[in-house]
């Protein structure tokens, strides 16, 4: 019975991201080549999923303990299971309809309608059909990039080809609420991951803590690009840790470990095709294949090899998909890249210099792992004092800085509108998980460090190596707008999950040496005060997490966008060509562009009247329906010819995320948008 339930636990919570990673490598060519359809996807894709979980069933090994004998219950994966069903659901319910593109949620779902919709890449401007090249006109908008005669979408194409399935199944609405399936998802992985480094028992807390977690929650309800990010970074830990619990030799026979090891290396890598910062991340992964080689393990060169392929297709992702955006990124995605040469090139020559050595001993001299467990102690205390004794400016862009000021302005702060407030980054993940859980997980990670620095914990090489890395460089700068709860998405993947994963190891920990303490002679003084210490710490992670929660996480962003936008749909011909009068073009462009499906320019003239006039008069010439179209009505009406009729079927009155600058976010914002249109028979 427990060697069963121990290995449904792995399997269970390794499929999330072999289900992933299996859709991608299908979809991603699809989308390449312009043929992704339904058809084409399911023909595919279903089956590459299939076959992924089969061999995830055959070869992902039980949960660590069963096959020494010890008994695996069946509790901690129904908990966890059912923990992660509850978070999914909750946010179904509360699940937002961003679609007017003010941020990164509304560009991922209007980039994932258009390729549902279409099926390829780039979008066509079809200006032949509005006023050919027309100088008044432009074609570009908010994350979207106008390139001669195409537009590109800002961001890569991993997260909207998972939403995409969402949409088939579901439409709008499908798509919508595929981001909470995903975020639950996360939850799971987080918690398989636990159960594989901490103990089986621990995983429900772990993933339990995650869920309450309002920054959890809330990328969870958005089409963001974070959850599917998630759940392929903590799968890929969870898959390399199986990969690693057998030893192999160099050039030995392939088995299940090297499989394993190919795969954790491909979802590894995979993570790319979702976002480019997970380039930094990764970097770790190549000094632990280098120490691997060192070893002499056979799981090196799988790992290795899993690692370019699924990185082969993130910069195909990037670089041919997504190049204006990493244009864009340039001043510092090309500095990291010549960081992650330089990473590759200097392990390449350590492995080659320590070949005949092997791995050097960190055991040796006796004060080393002392010295790592007290330099994770002044890391975390540097991090902590940071803001009294530095202001970190500088966002590197005036809109950013402007917006900054207002959010200053609106909470009554002093006007600095250059502050970047990235010295309070450890802060920030106190407001969102308790700082008795970053204290705990301080405690977790040196105690860990001096353990695996004394090789007695080989398994927490690799997650320690990744999430103190990105830990580390996360909070030094976190490089993202610094209002909340929207910074907080730099945390979700990786850094929020790492504190507490460190904290339920500390816990855990701390439980186990109470019930074992050899100075205390009577058992039951021994179990009392190990169940004190489990619960106590569980308490410390759960409630400060949940309070913070509360408040922002009972509200709808963005509820009635769906509706508003079938309205505007509607309300435009299916011959119509669209030209949007003011500044609104930024927004709704690409929704009127890819949503209702007609040719879209905006005005950039200085003399709007004489162009638009011109410009509607070349649309009617083109056999088209001229619409015009603006975000506030003292815009359109002067250029609304005699006898059109000015209509708002955009108009939509509801809450919105807030912004907070010196504290947690507690209660929405509102949110009014309006689009008016006039069609000009």
């Amino acid at each position: 019975m427990g060697s069963t339930s121990a290995r449904m636990f792995t399997r269970v919570t390794a499929a999330p991201a072999i289900a992933i990673s299996a859709w991608l490598l299908v979809a991603f060519p699809l989308l390449v080549a312009g043929v992704l359809t339904p058809l084409a996807g399911g023909l595919l894709g279903v089956p590459a999923v299939a076959l992924g979980l089969l061999a995830a069933a055959r070869l992902v090994p039980p949960a660590p303990g069963a096959e020494a004998g010890e008994d695996v219950p069946w509790w901690p994966l129904v908990l966890t299971v059912l923990i992660g069903v509850a978070f999914t659901a909750v946010q179904i319910a509360y699940h937002s309809e961003i679609l007017v593109i003010r941020r990164d949620p509304a560009s991922y779902a209007q980039f994932t309608f258009w390729i549902a919709e279409h099926g390829s890449l780039p979008i066509p401007q079809r200006r032949d059909l509005i006023a050919g090249d027309d100088p008044a006109l432009v074609y570009d908008s908010l994350a979207y990039y106008e390139v001669g005669e195409v537009v590109w979408p800002q961001f890569l194409a991993g997260a909207p080809l998972v939403y995409t399935v969402g949409h088939w199944l579901g439409g709008m609405t499908g798509m919508l609420v595929t981001p909470p399936v995903v975020g639950g998802l996360g939850v799971v992985t987080f918690g398989g991951l636990a159960g594989r480094l901490v103990g089986v028992r621990w995983a429900p807390l772990a993933a339990l803590v995650l869920a309450v977690c309002q920054t959890q929650q809330w990328v969870s309800r958005s089409t963001y690009s974070e959850p599917v990010a998630q759940v392929l970074l903590l799968g890929a830990l969870a898959l390399a840790f199986d990969a690693l619990t057998r030893r192999t030799a160099l050039g030995g026979r392939w088995g299940r470990a090297h499989a394993l090891a190919g795969g954790a290396g491909l979802v590894f890598g995979l993570g790319l095709v979702v976002r480019i910062d997970a380039l930094r991340d990764l970097l770790p992964l190549v000094g632990f294949v280098g120490l691997l080689l060192l070893a002499r393990r056979g799981q090196a060169l799988p790992l290795l090899a899993g690692l370019v392929l699924g990185a082969g297709y993130g910069f195909t992702a990037g670089y041919g998909l997504s190049r204006p955006y990493l244009e864009h990124l340039s001043d510092s995605l090309n500095p990291l890249l010549l960081i992650s040469a330089g990473v590759v090139a200097a392990v390449a020559l350590a492995v080659a210099l320590l070949w005949r050595r092997g791995v050097p001993r960190t055991d040796r001299p006796r004060w080393l792992p002392a010295a790592g467990a007290a330099a994770v102690v002044v890391v975390m205390a540097v991090l902590a004092l940071r803001p009294l004794v530095y202001t970190d400016y500088g966002h590197g862009a005036a809109a950013t800085a402007m917006y900054i000021g207002q959010v200053q302005a609106f909470e009554g702060l002093p006007n600095d509108p250059d502050r970047t407030y990235y010295e309070l980054s450890l802060y920030w993940v106190g407001w969102y998980v308790g700082l008795s859980t970053v204290l705990l997980a301080t405690f977790g990670a040196a105690v860990l460090a001096h353990r695996i620095l004394r090789r007695r914990e080989p398994q927490w090489v690799l997650p320690a190596l990744v999430l103190g890395w990105t830990v580390v460089t996360t909070l030094l700068r976190p490089a993202i707008t610094p209002d909340h709860p929207w910074a907080s998405r730099r945390l979700i993947v990786l850094v929020i999950p790492a504190f507490i994963l460190f904290a339920v190891w500390f816990t855990a920990w701390l439980t186990r040496r109470l019930a074992t303490e050899p100075a205390v002679d009577r058992r039951a003084v021994r179990t009392a005060a190990a169940g004190a210490a489990a619960v106590v710490g569980a308490a410390v992670m759960l409630v400060p997490t949940a309070i913070t929660a509360w408040g922002v996480m009972t509200y709808r962003s963005d509820v009635g966008s769906v509706a508003a936008a079938q309205r505007l749909c509607r309300a435009i011909p299916d011959d119509a060509s669209v030209l949007i009068v003011d500044s609104a073009y930024a927004n709704f462009m690409q929704l009127v562009r890819g949503m209702c499906g007609v040719p879209t320019a905006a005005l950039s003239s200085a003399v709007p009247q004489a162009d638009a006039a011109r410009v509607v008069e070349e649309i009617r010439e083109r056999g088209r329906t001229p619409v015009l179209a603006a975000g506030a009505p003292e815009d359109l009406r002067p250029l609304v010819p005699e006898g059109a009729t000015m209509t708002r079927p955009f108009d939509v009155h509801t809450e919105q995320d807030p912004s907070t600058l010196m504290e947690p976010p507690a209660g929405p914002w509102i949110f009014d948008d309006e689009l008016w249109v006039a069609v000009v028979r």
